[in-house]
């Protein structure tokens, strides 16, 4: 908009755009930028007004504020609260200029008509929703203002809110002069989702910058229960691998819902159990956010973060806000920053981790922000829930903990900015941890957070991905945890060579298949009962691990893409079945589990076949359904050739034929048949991944889980390197590629040099060794690595 003649003081949200930010804020900027490109193609926006801020600075100079505002700048900075608590108090009954009121009441009698409507009130400084700083959080909003006078005191006290302590410290911490920022006002019509139902979503993961998903987060009623921390919200994965392919909710406690209060402003009231524990979104509702989420992206060419509203009055979405994502969208993705915590300590309390960093120091209880002078720079802030008001002592804190609180409210994007960790939502940590107690919390290991007890080292390591040349030998992860993976997605790794299903169904779902399949072969009605409570009265056990179980492997594959996820089929041993939930019943007591009923023996058998349907229904699932087409299968433990003909039957039956839409089954390389009959086992499988651990334990007779053993034999024994070697040249006489996927170029990254000149296609290895073993890779190929 060109504003060079004549500044309006109140214009229209289709008025302004993305370029007018410096008129009408960050906020009405982008809300006038939807309503102009993209309400028209699809994507609902309440219409509205702004106020400008030329209104703003007309009001300070009616008001006599503009050396005020000077004063505050020069003041030292124990004095300016008291500073700021003047400006605060002025404004707040500030006389507006005439001409001010009256464009005011004449464009909000042309949004709501004779009629009258309640109307939304909403800050936006023109340094507010910016790439580098969100502001979240830190100015007031009112909801279902009604009336001219009410509207004029909503407008005063956003005003006002410029100048709280927190969003003083806000400014001051992200350099922004106070006398250049002003505010200016949204009016927009209402959504009635104080009837309904509101949140917020991200067009990339919020903890990892993770491009390939859409997080929705949802509670019942007004947004303001989960910007502001109160509430755990439902939270919905969506994929966009293969279109959006909406992931199960994990559904939130949800205690409470925010409902409209007197002038404007939400107040809290518990909801009843069964409302609680309801998801607020269905399935359809999800995918059309995520549309629009994916529409707004494109069209403002960033990460954004956006808010929705549900109209409980006829059920119709709308976005209220779009923002700028502003921490993981400015990351560096050619640099990487792998924070390493060694000697953590005894687990004191976890919940949902905030950022990907670690910090140790000293504990710090505090029931409010006036506590703060019992704090000092580098404690490790707890208290029962953050909010905004919290930013002056959270920009001093080494760390965050709270009983409350999500990873989505207002206090976590703070806390991202910061870039302080935080671990949210621990239910009793001010209870458990004490003043003066030496801990270390740490985000390292995807959506868990933890603090442990002692102060660990923490260390950061500082990878410039630039310098890892493109080796001829890909090197690809071992990641089983869908959570913990999308923090790698950044290492320009060839896709991931190892995911173990075993891990998914122990860590993700605890609990038995066959009890699924079969709960009433479970003798003891006590273990029935758990196993019904673990899935949840609403639902039926083996859809329950199905479904679950295949957003676990489409996660793994998104964050593959477009590289090859091969995901290898359950390998637990019978003693670690029979600690699955209701797995005692199913699996006999062995003398030697590792040598005994496991892998490819298991699929075919009638002890375990219909566990293994739902083992294959995931699969099928994550493949056709939820667009993981890059998705492989790997059987492990498979001695023979006829074991492995059972076991392509088994899954031909199942819906999962090799071949069939394109999809492979390898078969894992870690027993000396396997090399044996390497050609017999070529003809069945599509290609081979050695695994060193149990192929070491069988070629020279040793226990890997020996203690006393295990110094003395491993990977690099010369009869163990032999086999290897050998399934290298038959599997490439038959046509088959050879990965490798055991821990040893991981413990000792010059063992990739051996398996580079034995001419293996792959390497697997962990995230944290990736870096060296790809800089090794190269050297044994003869390719230069920057200094």
């Amino acid at each position: 908009m060109d504003t060079r003649s004549t500044p309006p003081l109140v214009v229209r949200f289709d008025q302004v755009g993305r370029d007018d930010v410096e008129l009408v804020g960050g906020k009405n900027a982008s809300l006038g930028e939807m309503v102009q490109h993209l309400s028209a193609a699809g994507v609902p926006v309440p219409d509205g007004f702004a106020v400008t801020a030329v209104a703003y600075r007309e009001v300070l100079a009616l008001n006599g504020l503009d050396q005020v505002v000077e004063s505050l700048v020069r003041a030292p900075a124990a004095e300016r609260p008291v500073v700021a608590a003047t400006l605060r108090e002025v404004l707040a009954t500030a006389a507006l200029p005439t001409g001010l009121v009256a464009d005011m009441i004449a464009a909000y009698r042309r949004l709501v008509g004779d009629g009258g409507a309640p109307v939304a009130v909403r800050s936006s400084a023109t340094a507010e929703d910016l790439p580098t700083a969100s502001f979240a959080g830190q100015h007031e909003s009112f909801l279902g203002v009604e009336g001219v006078e009410d509207l004029l005191v909503a407008y005063r006290a956003c005003v006002a809110s410029l100048f709280t302590e927190r969003a003083v410290a806000y400014r001051d911490e992200h350099g922004f002069d106070h006398r250049r920022v002003a505010l200016s006002v949204g009016v927009q019509h209402l959504v009635r989702s104080d009837l309904g139902a509101a949140g917020v979503l991200f067009t990339c993961d919020p903890d990892t910058g993770f491009p390939g998903v859409v997080v929705v987060d949802a509670v019942w009623r007004l947004g303001e229960s989960i910007v502001g921390g109160q509430v755990e919200a439902d939270r919905t994965t969506v994929l966009r691998q293969g279109g959006l392919s909406v992931l199960p909710t994990q559904v939130g406690s949800k205690q409470f819902r925010s409902v409209r209060g007197t002038h404007g402003r939400p107040q809290l009231v518990p909801n009843s159990p069964a409302v609680a524990t309801t998801p607020v979104l269905d399935v359809a509702e999800l995918r059309v956010l995520a549309t629009w989420a994916e529409s707004v992206e494109l069209h403002f060419g960033m990460p954004m973060d956006m808010e929705w509203a549900k109209d409980g009055a006829d059920g119709s979405l709308w976005v209220v806000q779009a923002r700028p994502e502003t921490v993981e969208s400015q990351v560096d993705l050619l640099r990487y920053d792998e924070v390493v915590v060694h000697g953590a300590g005894r687990l004191l309390v976890s919940g949902q981790a905030v950022g990907r960093s670690a910090a140790a120091g000293k504990v710090r209880v505090l029931s409010g922000p006036g506590d703060a002078d019992r704090f000092s720079d580098g404690d490790v802030l707890v208290a029962e829930l953050t909010d905004p008001d919290w930013v002056p002592v959270m920009r001093r804190a080494a760390a965050i903990v709270t009983d409350r609180g999500g990873g989505t409210s207002h206090a976590a994007i703070v806390s991202r900015e910061l870039g302080v960790p935080a671990v949210l939502g621990c239910g009793d940590a001010t209870s458990l941890l004490y003043d003066g107690q030496a801990v270390t919390v740490s985000c390292v290991d995807g959506g868990t957070g933890r603090v442990t007890e002692g102060a660990a080292a923490v260390e950061h390591r500082l990878h410039d991905l630039t310098a890892l040349p493109v080796t001829h030998t890909k090197v690809m992860l071992n990641l089983a945890d869908p959570s913990a993976a999308m923090r790698w997605w950044t290492l320009p790794a060839a896709g991931i060579g190892l995911a173990r299903m075993e891990f998914l169904v122990a860590e993700q779902l605890g609990v038995h298949p066959m009890a699924l399949a079969h709960p009433e072969r479970i003798r003891d009605a006590a273990v029935r009962r758990a196993v019904a409570e673990h899935v949840g009265a609403e639902a039926e056990g083996p859809r329950w691990f199905v479904e679950r179980l295949a957003a676990g492997l489409a996660t793994l594959a998104a964050v593959a893409a477009p590289g090859r996820c091969i995901v290898r089929l359950s390998d637990f041993k019978t003693d670690e079945y029979a600690r699955l939930l209701g797995g005692a019943d199913f699996e006999p007591v062995e003398s030697n589990p590792m040598l005994g009923w496991r892998g490819a023996s298991r699929y075919a058998d009638p002890g375990y076949r219909d566990g293994f349907a739902l083992e294959c229904a995931a699969v099928r699932r994550a493949r056709s359904e939820l667009g993981a087409t890059n998705l492989a299968v790997m059987v492990p433990f498979c001695r023979t050739p006829a074991e492995g003909d059972g076991v392509l039957a088994v899954m031909a039956d199942e819906g999962l034929a090799r071949g069939s839409d394109g999809l492979e089954v390898w078969v894992m390389a870690e027993i000396p048949s396997n090399v044996v009959r390497a050609e017999e086992f070529a003809e069945r499988f599509d290609g081979f991944s050695v695994g060193s651990n149990d192929l070491t334990q069988l070629t020279l007779g040793v226990d890997r889980e020996s203690a006393e053993l295990s110094a003395r034999y491993g990977a690099d024994d010369p009869a163990v390197l032999t086999l290897i070697a050998d399934l290298v040249r038959r599997a490439h006489a038959a046509g088959r590629p050879v990965g490798f996927c055991g821990q040893a170029p991981s413990n000792d990254a010059s063992y990739a040099r051996l398996l580079v000149d034995m001419g293996v296609d792959s390497v697997s290895v962990t995230p944290d060794s990736f870096v060296e073993v790809a800089r090794n890779v190269s050297v044994a190929e003869g390719v230069a690595v920057a200094a």
